[in-house]
């Protein structure tokens, strides 16, 4: 049952769609995504390349039907509407999206989305749109290196629903250099005022090649204690807890039936096409990583598909990957799960792991499987990060 299960992973066509536009108008202190200013870029080869690199991807694994299209960057919204439109007619063209109840997400950054885009992603077939707000506080805005401001969020959050958008989410952070407490309950005040059906909530991580970062090694970032972080989290689950929303996994906080499907994608570890600059994919038990600069991957797509690395996923980092993001989830683990994937029990596998947490009541069992705790939910990545390598030893 094992190979069958492994068998199934490597045939199993994906339902889900990333794509990965890297333009941006500034680039933000803290981020280390690979985004580049939109100033002077070349868009519309960029799109060009996206449609050669689709329609190679689509020749090599013909998708089934999609359930899940989610549009990252960078800033998808810099596309002007004319090339905004372009993109999603590409897009429709290798991708049809038949399903009824398809969901089509795509990230945009308040002050750049204007109700004429707006009406050309809603007619292009997207339903969701996730803003960057980070934060309701203007200083702590400006000191992160964001262009906007909380009146271009209402405008924006405005523009969307007259386009005809209800499922909307915003992003935010914490942890952020002078946030405090109280600034963080006033954020949460302002992003429950508007009635979203769905947060995501972010702790500040300094990466490398970021300003960020130079001023941390210098002594320069002001970031708040580890107690007033850990307090700031503890704040945001309740605060979110009691206004109605569910935490369906450590950052994110829906009403029902608003959970993002896309990224459940991912926390249960199943393939996906990862298109454009710097994308990741997950298709036929393989990962891969694109190209990352702008004119390497535009140059690399005339010639085949754009990939940078290439590499297969062994049965046992398939499992550890399955603990590591499923974990993420508040309702875990599930048995079922496991035993359908890899043709084994999670017990037989990770069963000295799981004892430690449950012991340390780190995790729980559930009817289904296993899930972290209240207690364990700030400490899950050293939860997590206990899972790597054990599947692996037990193959030796």
């Amino acid at each position: 049952m094992g190979k069958e299960a492994a068998v199934l992973q490597r045939i199993q066509t994906p339902k889900a769609v990333y794509i990965h536009i890297p333009f941006c108008t500034n680039k933000c202190h803290y981020c280390d995504f690979n985004s580049y200013v939109l100033k002077g870029q070349p868009v519309m080869d960029y799109l060009d390349a996206l449609e050669r690199e689709m329609e190679q991807t689509v020749r090599q694994v013909p998708p089934g039907e999609i359930e899940t299209i989610f549009v990252g960057g960078g800033t998808p919204t810099v596309l002007l509407p004319d090339q905004m439109e372009s993109f999603l007619n590409r897009v429709r063209t290798y991708f049809p999206t038949q399903a009824p109840n398809v969901e089509f997400t795509m990230e945009a950054n308040p002050g750049t989305t204007d109700l004429e885009k707006l009406q050309a992603m809603k007619a292009g077939g997207v339903n969701r749109i996730s803003f960057g707000v980070q934060s309701f506080n203007n200083a702590l805005l400006e000191g992160i290196g964001r262009i906007h401001n909380t009146d271009d969020v209402y405008r924006s959050l405005e523009n969307a629903r007259a386009a005809g958008f209800t499922n909307m989410s915003i992003d935010l952070m914490f942890g952020l250099p002078k946030q405090t407490i109280q600034i963080m309950q006033d954020t949460l005040q302002e992003a429950l005022a508007l009635n979203l059906p769905h947060y995501s909530i972010y702790s500040l991580k300094v990466e490398e090649n970021t300003l960020f970062h130079t001023l941390y090694q210098r002594g320069q970032l002001p970031l708040p204690e580890e107690d007033e972080e850990v307090g700031m989290f503890d704040l945001i689950m309740d605060t979110l807890r009691s206004a109605g929303y569910g935490q369906y996994e450590i950052s994110n906080f829906a009403r029902p039936g608003f959970e993002s499907r896309h990224n459940m994608m991912y926390w249960r570890n199943q393939s996906y096409y990862g298109l454009g600059a710097g994308a990741h994919g997950y298709v036929h038990g393989r990962r891969h990583v694109n190209m990352k600069g702008v004119q390497p991957y535009i140059d690399a797509t005339r010639k085949g598909l754009p990939i940078l690395e290439m590499s297969d996923v062994g049965r046992e980092e398939a499992m550890e990957d399955f603990m590591m993001v499923g974990l993420r989830m508040r309702r875990g683990v599930r048995d079922a799960d496991f035993l359908e994937q890899f043709g084994c029990k999670l017990e037989s596998v990770f069963g000295s792991v799981i004892d430690k947490f449950l012991r340390l009541e780190l995790l729980e069992r559930t009817e289904e499987g296993y899930r972290l705790t209240d207690r364990g939910i700030p400490l899950g990545n050293e939860v997590f990060g206990e899972f790597l390598g054990v599947a692996e030893a037990k193959k030796d």
